[in-house]
């Protein structure tokens, strides 16, 4: 099927080792992001939506109180990729996160599928948590009484009479102008916002644990104990986000030692939370009762403190939008990474001449973001999300394996333990969740990859960087020394 020539340019690696000099002055980034400020862009990607908005629809429709226990097996598949994750990012601090890994350890081939899969992904994320922000801001509007027309209010198909969500939209498009605004105003956004989020995740576990109705537990599997994998598969979107924030390595000003610190430092805080803000949102609604768009407000306004549902639903806008501004950070540094490779048109590679962000293709992610938000139901998009995600995991987690052995005199700032172990777990558990997605899911993914396929075969293979500078073999050294 593929002639001599055409296996060679799919099996070509980039080298490792790429000093900044040689990238021209119009494709650079900005270095401003120190250890803390990437924390917090990770905590900001993993935190959001899934507390605020998720963890509720999936408690109320696929699992019950066992969302709990989804977020668990969840949170176990992430572990290990992010531990696969901080190798690469100590190794590698450049944009473009599991595409850049891959491109390196597995060939051109397999660094485009899994760009081409991340830039689909990280849209659909965005999309997403759009929408969660959108329950939250319309539950503000009924408590004031504000009464808005129907069609505004949400997707198509979600209730009668409702046509697009407006303030999805408006929430895509308004991150992609803050993140065109610069990497210095998004990394001093992220952190503000990070720790309002933290502060008001605190607040309703200190506060919803004194409402606790352990009644409410039971039945804990109400859907059956098979529910809990399709959980974990639709929540899982919510246990990433340090991955997103890997794709701003080069704006790191030391990335080879805070990316792989950031990357543990964000997942550990954020499973902590994750599972005491669901036991006591279980504990405080009975699942059936839970409101499936703004959850904790609606418990909280339930048991007889509407002011308190208030201060989340703002704190909880505040908090779901650093995750909007994450993943839409992520795509946009793929796609910039991509292009300036060569396999997509570097038109799109062209930074700010000012801000030093790739501001055309940030644009261009804002507008794809913002109709993917208006026009589809949540739980569409996050599983849409999910099987991207859960795909580029288990590239990572084979790629390092891969890389370790054959390179494994390649500087580290990070190594992961009980190799090979870890890496095979996430491979196991996300091929598992995987499979516990519905088949519309898995053909929506099939046609994407599809549609990429042709497009390397007809553009990108002969675009490629590689094919004008001589690629490193397949079978020679992965490494420059």
């Amino acid at each position: 099927m593929f002639n001599a020539d055409m296996r060679r340019q799919m099996l070509r690696r980039k080298p490792i080792q790429e000093i900044e000099e040689e990238i021209p002055a119009d494709e650079r980034l900005a270095k401003h992001l120190g250890l803390w400020q990437l924390t917090a862009i990770g905590v900001g990607g993993i935190i959001g939506a899934g507390i605020f908005a998720l963890a509720g629809s999936v408690a109320h429709s696929v699992t019950g109180p066992a969302v709990l226990i989804s977020f668990l097996i969840a949170g176990l598949a992430s572990a290990a990729a992010a531990l696969c994750y901080a190798e690469f990012a100590g190794m590698i601090p450049k944009a473009g996160s599991a595409y850049t890994y891959g491109y390196v350890a597995l060939g051109e081939l397999g660094g485009w599928f899994i760009g081409w899969d991340l830039l689909l992904e990280y849209v659909a994320v965005a999309a997403v948590v759009a929408i969660g922000v959108s329950g939250y801001f319309k539950f503000l509007l009924e408590q004031v009484d504000i009464d808005l027309p129907t069609w505004m209010l949400g997707a198509y198909g979600t209730e009668d009479g409702r046509v697009v969500d407006v303030f999805a939209v408006l929430f895509c498009l308004g991150t992609a102008w803050l993140l065109s605004r610069g990497i210095r105003s998004v990394g001093r956004f992220e952190t503000v916002a990070v720790g309002i989020k933290v502060a008001l995740v605190l607040l309703i576990i200190v506060l919803g644990v004194f409402h606790i109705d352990s009644a409410n537990y039971s039945p804990y599997f109400p859907f059956g104990t098979a529910a809990v994998f399709t959980g974990a598969a639709t929540v899982f979107f919510a246990v990433f986000g340090y991955d997103a924030m890997s794709t701003a390595a080069e704006e790191s000003v030391d990335g080879k030692k805070h990316l792989p610190k950031a990357i543990i430092y964000s997942l550990a805080i954020a499973m902590v939370l994750y599972v005491l803000a669901t036991l006591v949102l279980t504990g405080m609604q009975k699942y059936t009762e839970i409101d499936p768009e703004s959850g904790f407000s609606t418990a909280f306004k339930a048991v007889g403190m509407p002011g308190v549902a208030n201060i989340i639903a703002i704190g909880a806008i505040v908090g779901i939008i650093t995750v909007v501004l994450t993943f839409m950070l992520g795509v946009t540094r793929v796609w910039f990474a991509m292009s300036r490779d060569g396999l997509l048109p570097e038109w799109f590679a062209k930074t700010h001449p000012v801000r030093k962000v790739p501001t055309r293709v940030t644009w261009i992610v804002g507008i794809g973001s913002a109709i993917l938000a208006g026009l589809l139901p949540i739980n569409t998009v996050a599983e849409l999300t999910n099987i991207g995600i859960l795909m580029a995991f288990v590239v990572v987690c084979i790629a390092v394996v891969v890389l370790r052995y054959k390179r494994p005199d390649a500087p580290r700032t990070f190594k992961l333990p009980l190799m090979p172990v870890i890496p095979i777990i996430g491979v196991i558990a996300s091929v598992w969740l995987m499979l516990s997605l519905p088949w519309e899911t898995w053909l929506r993914f099939g046609a994407w990859l599809v549609v990429g396929l042709v497009i390397y075969l007809g553009y990108s293979r002969t675009h490629s960087k590689l094919e004008q500078t001589g690629p490193a073999p397949a079978t020679g050294p992965l490494v420059k020394d």
